[in-house]
């Protein structure tokens, strides 16, 4: 099978295509058939070198989040045919042909979703709901989100807006009728984000931080309690001012919920696709942060 891998950290340009053997499903795994696969910044930190927890071995695959169909199963797998379309997470080898995974942890891509656009879902989905949980939004609440047009922010934006909370999203400019399109009210960020969000006249009681920098600060100067204000990517920032981290984990059970309400039309998170030779160019978008949509690598038609 042909895969994206890299054999020493750095930019974008150090991925390369390589031949690499199929692999096998063990007892309880599938062996699924890449269709597309998501690029998150967790696989730029990773292939950066920036990410500690993370032992590479090289030559490295990467990639989190994938969809595609499933080829055939191994031992012990009940209730999974070879031909099913299915999705989730994974552990740095998305980015391939083929993957193994265990069977416990697919769900089952609806009719109404693309390939690129289930793949997109994976991890924010599993993210933004994990976070509004952990975060107890509820209705009446008003729920500021820092990085509101991002992947992760949009679909807390939406889930959100449909547990029936207020919510405030900052972005740059160009996103800001993207955030009015998904109920939200949108603010630039940036050292005027309190005066924006003042403006409003709407005052936050919880906040969910997807972009780090001064969101943390910002959010508890706005009068956010600290345990209710939650980060996604800034730990440190997070210690400083006693809020906190909120990574609830991969959960099927919440992907599935997520995935569902996208192939209802219920929520939308844009794609930007890229072939699969494309995949420096993918993670240069993704590195860049100026890109308009989930960025996701895709197999054949």
């Amino acid at each position: 099978m042909r895969a994206a891998v890299f054999d020493h950290f750095g930019p974008p340009e150090v991925l390369h295509v390589a031949e690499l053997p199929d692999p096998v499903p063990g007892p309880g795994e599938v062996l699924v058939r890449v269709r597309a696969a998501g690029v998150q910044p967790f696989d730029v930190a990773v292939r950066r070198g920036v990410m500690p927890w993370v032992r590479a071995e090289f030559p490295q695959q990467i990639g989190q989040e994938y969809a595609g169909v499933v080829e055939r199963t191994g031992p012990g797998v009940e209730n999974v045919r070879a031909g099913d379309p299915v999705l989730g997470s994974t552990m740095l080898n998305a980015v391939a042909e083929l993957l193994t995974v265990p069977a416990a942890n697919l769900v089952a891509k609806p009719d109404g979703l693309s390939f690129p656009e289930a793949a997109g879902l994976v991890a924010a989905s599993q993210t933004a709901s994990g976070a509004l949980l952990e975060l107890d939004v509820t209705a009446g609440d008003v729920l500021l989100v820092h990085a509101g047009a991002g992947s992760v922010g949009s679909i807390a934006t939406q889930l959100a807006v449909r547990a029936g909370a207020t919510v405030i999203g900052t972005a740059s400019p160009g996103n800001h009728d993207r955030l009015r399109a998904m109920g939200a009210t949108p603010v630039p960020y940036g050292n005027d984000l309190i005066e924006a969000v003042l403006a409003t006249g709407l005052k936050p009681t919880v906040a969910l931080d997807a972009g780090g920098g001064e969101a943390i600060a910002q959010s508890i100067a706005l009068g956010v309690a600290p345990e209710r204000v939650g980060t996604i990517v800034d730990d440190r920032a997070a210690a400083e001012h006693g809020a906190r981290v909120v990574r609830a984990g991969r959960s099927p059970q919440r992907l599935a919920e997520v995935v569902a309400l996208a192939a209802a039309g219920g929520i939308t998170l844009p794609v930007l696709p890229f072939a699969f030779e494309e995949v420096v160019a993918a993670h240069a978008a993704v590195e860049s942060r100026h890109a308009r949509g989930k960025v996701v690598v895709t197999f054949g038609s």
